[in-house]
């Protein structure tokens, strides 16, 4: 479609200007239609990720007992080395992380 450049421009105010009532109702009510359209591939369980299916495999890891030189911290229960102990008291050891 060829397009004159020398003519002059119109912008949207002056379309709505020019549109009747009876077309603006329409617009508006088209505009809220709760209507959504929706499709089954627009879901996002139809995407796959490559190398995403870990259903076949096995992990195999090697859990060691708590070594002497080790605590349980009492506040977020993971084992730490004893250079990581902040505080202990009535039994009860504190990381030097939880204790920040």
């Amino acid at each position: 479609m060829a397009t004159d450049y020398d003519a002059p421009r119109r912008n949207e105010a002056d379309e709505m200007a020019e549109d009747s009532l009876d077309e603006l109702k329409q617009r508006r009510n088209e505009a809220q239609s709760a209507v959504v359209d929706v499709e089954e591939t627009d879901t996002a369980e139809s995407y796959e990720l490559p190398g995403a299916d870990l259903s076949g495999e096995e992990l195999t890891v090697n859990v060691l007992p708590k070594q002497a030189d080790e605590f349980t911290c009492a506040s977020c229960f993971l084992v730490h080395h004893r250079s990581r102990l902040a505080s202990a008291k009535n039994g009860q050891f504190i990381c030097r992380d939880c204790a920040a």
